[in-house]
């Protein structure tokens, strides 16, 4: 199994937290797994599957988190680095060039 890429992470609150990146297959089954019946992606869901897969230090649930703002940065941090567009929101002058 080869190894997977890891990102250190540092919220606002200054809490640190390690991604690592389960590898393609793992990234579809948790998209498939966060989906209710109809389709539509549960945040609970998706949620709990970033964090047992994903965030790898420290453990969390989504009940360990006193803080709605601390547990949303964290995981849509953790899936904008697995989906590889954690840098398109960095950058605002990124998709804005004019050719000239």
């Amino acid at each position: 199994m080869p190894g997977f890429k890891q990102k250190e992470f540092v919220s606002q609150s200054g809490q640190t937290y390690l991604f690592q990146h389960p590898g393609v297959r793992a990234v579809s089954k948790i998209n498939d797994a966060a989906k209710n019946k109809f389709g539509v992606v549960s945040e609970e869901r998706l949620s709990e599957e970033i964090l047992k897969y994903v965030v790898v230090e420290p453990k969390r649930k989504i009940d360990d988190f006193d803080d709605y703002r601390e547990y949303s940065e964290v995981v849509n941090a953790a899936y904008l680095f697995i989906s590889g567009q954690e840098g398109e929101r960095d950058d605002p002058s990124e998709g804005s060039r004019a050719e000239g």
